[in-house]
């Protein structure tokens, strides 16, 4: 009994097995069949992809470079430089390629000993051998023919290319740099990549060890030809570049500041003819730098304008009707408000001016005065006009990392906001921003878009905006009011030869937590000319002066006088100011 049970479970066992083994036949047999008709459509219908794929696993795109930086009048600012590595692979050494051969044939080549570059070859642990780096064209093509000679096959020729500055620390916050190895690049090398490198390459089909496989439609020129990036033509002229950055690094050596800027724009098209940042670097070395060297600080980061903001007050003002080139301000020299009280900075020494007009508001830099027609518009119609200035906003220069400004809605304005805002507080704003509203009074009304990239017309429509600010009459009146303060007074702002529209202005630098302000100034001086027909527009900015005076008048008016002194000569400007007769004996 118990043997038939047991008879009965084996032939079970066997008949499920039997099954299982049938099923698997028949899944194998589909797999068979699904692997034979892929295989079938890669060969016959899909032969045309893999084809392509295999042509891809032996081509190679030849070398590039960047293309080169020139300022406006062709001097070559940033450039590519081609080098090459040397390396060994002694795996590819042979009875009639030996370290030794290859020590003396390239000793005298590559300027290393015999016995050093015979020890180096010897060691043969390493799988690839690095001989020499950054080896020049004319070496590389010495070590070419050797190889080419002696068939070697155990020696590469790595090019490379490598970017340079020939100017070195000039114009570096426009440049910016670039590191072919990491990708990382800063200023117009950034913002122009895609044109600089935008250069036509071939792919040519290619052996193993590297050579190149020619047929009829190989162009037997191109291999030997490196293909280039478009070059690149900035708006910077490099005669004023040069004087933006020794006058101001004069007065940051002799004032003792922490940093400074000169921008020089001509306002009728926003092309940028000088710009000078401070501290600087050398982009050749850029590893070197620090963070605050590399910053460009006019872009990211956002100061009270101070006493230069009293031109946009009152041109808002003008613009809206509620004052005219003759209106007349009330200025007691003195305001209280709520546990505040607001002064004229000569206030102590002369007290009240009483009733003044706007040049004399402009002249002597009037806090009160400003005030005053700052509460003739409500905080809405104030704000309206600082966003038609462009406040609160981007300029949009063709350069990386440009803050927006601080420009705070209306509803959250206030009493003490408003009037704050009046005289160059309340606000803040960045060194562009500034450059770009101040030049709508200088190009009648309007604003261009400041940029430091030559465009073609057709790229010119495009990036470069031009947008109406405020009418060309209130422009006009503005900028004689303020040419007359400047003739008016004692400043070194003036200039014999031009008649120049310009204000200064000092703030106190808030501290870095945002709470408050700390003992050191930003001095400012911002102006155009010549006031008749204005052909540039310069601004300066000293950050913390710490000897003598400081003042925009005596830190910043030094560096505005010399620039504008010598781009004029430089521009060959027509004077607009009549000589002075000598005065009789």
């Amino acid at each position: 009994m118990r043997r038939d049970i047991e008879d009965k479970a084996k032939i079970s066992r066997g008949k499920y097995c039997n099954k299982v083994s049938n099923w698997l036949d028949i899944l194998y047999c589909i797999a068979l069949i699904f692997l034979l008709i892929h295989l079938f459509m890669i060969q016959i219908f899909d032969l045309k992809k893999y084809r392509e794929r295999g042509k891809m696993q032996r081509s190679s795109h030849d070398f590039a470079v960047r293309g080169d930086i020139y300022d406006r009048h062709g001097i070559k600012l940033a450039t590519d430089r081609i080098y090459y590595n040397i390396y060994a692979r002694p795996v590819d050494y042979s009875k009639t390629e030996t370290p030794r051969k290859i020590a003396q044939l390239f000793s005298p080549v590559l300027g290393i000993p015999e016995a050093t570059l015979y020890a180096k070859l010897s060691n043969t642990k390493i799988p690839v051998i690095a001989l020499k780096k950054d080896v020049d064209r004319d070496t590389a093509k010495k070590l070419s023919k050797i190889i080419a000679e002696n068939h070697f096959r155990s020696i590469s020729l790595d090019k490379k290319n490598t970017r340079e500055y020939p100017q070195g620390i000039f114009a570096s916050h426009v440049l910016g740099f670039y590191n072919f190895d990491a990708g990382v690049s800063n200023g117009v090398e950034l913002t122009a990549k895609d044109k600089l490198e935008h250069a036509v390459r071939a792919t040519y089909d290619k052996t193993r060890d590297g050579k190149i496989i020619y047929n009829f439609s190989t162009d037997p020129v191109l291999p030997t030809t490196n293909p280039k990036g478009q070059d690149i033509t900035l708006t910077i002229d490099a005669a004023i570049q040069h004087v933006c950055e020794k006058e101001l690094h004069k007065i940051i050596e002799e004032k003792g500041a922490l940093r400074g800027a000169v921008i020089v724009m001509d306002p009728r098209n926003g092309e940028i003819l000088g710009y000078a940042v401070y501290p600087t670097y050398d982009p050749n070395s850029f590893q070197k730098a620090s963070n605050t060297q590399i910053k460009n600080w006019t872009l990211t980061d956002v100061y009270p304008p101070g006493s230069t903001f009293k031109t946009i007050t009152v041109t808002s003002a003008m613009e809206l009707g509620k004052i005219n080139e003759n209106s007349i301000i009330d200025d007691p020299g003195r305001l209280k408000f709520g546990p505040y009280t607001i002064e004229n900075y000569d206030y102590k020494q002369k007290g009240a001016p009483g009733k003044i007009n706007l040049v004399y508001l402009f002249e002597h830099s009037s806090n009160i005065g400003s005030v005053n027609v700052g509460f003739l518009m409500s905080h809405k119609e104030f704000y309206d006009m600082l966003k038609k200035f462009g406040f609160g906003e981007k300029s949009g220069i063709d350069l990386p990392g440009e803050s927006s400004g601080l420009l705070a809605s209306p509803k959250f304005w206030d009493k003490g906001l408003h009037m704050t805002m009046s005289y160059g507080y309340g606000t803040s704003v960045s060194i562009m921003q500034m450059v770009s509203a101040v030049s709508a009074l200088a190009n009648d009304g309007v604003r261009v878009t400041p940029h430091v990239i030559k465009y073609s017309p057709e790229e010119e429509a495009e990036k470069v905006k031009r947008i109406p600010t405020v009418s060309p009459q209130t422009a006009r009146t503005i900028t004689k009011l303020l040419a007359m303060s400047v003739n008016n007074g004692k400043s070194c702002i003036k200039l014999d030869k031009y008649n120049v529209a310009a204000k200064t202005g000092t703030s106190r630098k808030p501290l870095e937590n945002g709470s408050g302000y700390s003992g050191a100034m930003y001095t400012s001086t911002i102006g155009y000319l010549p006031a008749s027909d204005p052909k540039v527009l310069i601004y300066v900015v000293v950050d913390s002066a710490s000897k003598g005076p400081v003042w925009g008048n005596t830190v910043a008016g030094p560096i505005f006088h010399e620039v504008a002194e010598q781009t004029a000569r430089i521009l060959d400007l027509k004077p607009d100011k009549l000589p002075t007769a000598p005065k009789k004996q």
